[in-house]
């Protein structure tokens, strides 16, 4: 006859493995994800950036249509090489320790003009109410980089923290 605790005992180890290699895992994760974020961040925007820069990118014609709506007096290529290198110098900001702040400050402002095609251009970025064409995804995409500009801002000591740590 079988031992009716063995499965038990199976069961606890199965169990006490899972639970070391959950705590490992997020162990390693919380080593991992500050280095990560802030690297995916300068990844995109510098990669995205240079591709502007050499008239690479596939959203060139976008940012055209849009800059003929908002900055008619201002010729594409001189615009697009600005525009590509402010994206470059926020990738940069996020590499770079301290400068967290202002990279989120520029991404900011980046992200508000990279929204306004969804409102200024919606021919260009929906088919239907929420239905957004591809280039309307590569914009509501951009949700994801607002949340690990949080992440990695929310890890940043606040001067309050930073003065108060000195003084006592």
């Amino acid at each position: 006859m079988e031992d009716p605790e063995i499965p038990e005992i199976i069961m606890k180890n199965i169990n006490a493995r899972l639970e070391n290699f959950d705590h490992a895992l997020i162990q390693a994760t919380r080593r991992w994800h500050m280095p990560f974020a802030r690297f995916a961040l300068f990844l995109i925007y510098f990669w995205f950036g240079a591709l502007k820069v050499f008239s690479e990118s596939p959203a060139n014609p976008l940012v055209n249509s849009l800059l003929e709506r908002t900055l008619p007096w201002m010729s594409f290529s001189t615009f697009i090489v600005l525009f590509g290198v402010f994206e470059m110098v926020i990738g940069i900001t996020f590499l770079i320790p301290r400068l967290e702040r202002l990279g989120v400050f520029l991404l900011a402002v980046h992200l508000i003009t990279t929204v306004m095609p969804l409102f200024v251009l919606p021919a260009v970025t929906w088919t239907a109410p929420f239905t957004p064409t591809l280039e309307g995804q590569y914009i509501i995409k951009n949700v994801l980089i607002i949340a690990l500009a949080i992440g990695v801002i929310s890890n940043v000591r606040s001067f309050k923290e930073a003065k108060m740590s000195q003084n006592g």
